[in-house]
């Protein structure tokens, strides 16, 4: 079986627009088949942003990684009038980010790239909603890795429903972050992470 993480070739593209607004801003996302939440926006995601804005963070770089069509990234990246990176390794999501920072006028780059893989720099936010079903290694890797992509005093944000596992990856991140849960919301958890180094 075929998951948005993976680039099908053959899969028929079919384009779709999907709206959303937050505080009387609106935006429009173009969607296609092969991507993750394709034809609405995923709650968590919603959450995770919305989440993020209300903790009133100030204008810094955002990096957004596994981002799919980039809902996360660029609306993040507008609303705090700041550069973004997004991230991913499938290709049409990719195609799709790129089109949709032009619609949204949002300044940002798009990089292929396996986790971190082909990152070079560091951020202010790294905000993701990680490919829960591409296992626990790849989330892992996303969670864990943000800590060498931060800036001093960066903060990783990312949301994790309770059945995925959310208690035991807080549990094993505490070894890397000071953790904490910032919204609980239909079994979606939201968690901002520091990293320890930069809270002593």
């Amino acid at each position: 079986m075929d998951h948005y993480f993976t680039n099908n070739q053959n899969l028929k593209s079919e384009i779709k627009e999907i709206n959303y607004a937050y505080n009387g801003i609106d935006f429009v996302f173009l969607s296609d088949n092969g991507v993750f939440s394709k034809s609405h926006i995923d709650y968590g995601s919603r959450l995770l942003v919305e989440t993020f804005m209300k903790s009133k963070p100030i204008s810094g770089s955002v990096l957004d990684v596994g981002c799919g069509y980039g809902f996360i990234g660029i609306t993040a990246g507008k609303l705090l009038d700041s550069n973004v990176t997004l991230v991913d390794v499938n290709k049409r999501a990719l195609h799709l980010a790129k089109m949709n920072l032009d619609k949204n006028k949002v300044v940002g780059k798009i990089i292929e790239s396996n986790a971190y893989e082909n990152v070079s720099s560091k951020y202010d936010y790294i905000i993701t909603n990680p490919p829960v079903r591409a296992g626990k290694k790849v989330l892992l890797d996303i969670l864990i890795g943000a800590k060498e992509h931060l800036n001093k005093d960066g903060t990783l944000w990312y949301v994790l429903r309770k059945d995925q596992g959310a208690k035991s990856i807080e549990k094993t991140l505490e070894e890397y972050y000071v953790v904490e849960i910032m919204e609980k919301s239909k079994g979606f958890y939201i968690f901002c992470c520091k990293s320890i180094d930069n809270t002593a």
